[in-house]
């Protein structure tokens, strides 16, 4: 468990690169809510936009989640309490105007790039009226 990493993971440093190879700046790992304290992967600040990698096994990915067999009441209570802790951060960052975005560690850097500029676009045409 202490081997897992939590931040800078290849598929976090693969989509940061994509967001950089598109010319957009971010800041990384930055804490969005105090109590109790929740950290946003990437954040686009002026936009009001945080972006989460979750991954597949810790956040039960609908296509690639596995139920351990060893320990399996732990494990199961552990990735749902994950899965309620993610619907309660994304509740809490929309009350106060953030615009969140979660992607899944096996969705292509490219993929998950286009869906945070559709986003992006969205709160600019926003801004514009």
């Amino acid at each position: 468990m202490q081997r897992v990493r939590q931040k800078n993971t290849s598929c976090e440093s693969a989509l940061r690169r994509e967001l950089h190879a598109r010319g957009l700046r971010y800041r990384i790992q930055v804490p969005l809510l105090k109590k109790p304290r929740r950290v946003a992967d990437v954040v686009f600040s002026r936009p009001h936009i945080a972006v989460f990698v979750d991954g597949c096994f810790w956040h039960g990915c609908p296509l690639h989640a596995s139920w351990p067999k060893q320990n399996a009441k732990f494990w199961r209570a552990k990735i749902l309490a994950n899965r309620k802790r993610d619907a309660d951060t994304d509740e809490r960052l929309r009350a106060e105007g953030w615009k969140v975005v979660r992607v899944w560690a096996h969705e292509p850097p490219n993929v998950a790039a286009n869906r945070i500029v559709e986003v992006m676009e969205l709160c600019r045409a926003k801004e514009i009226r």
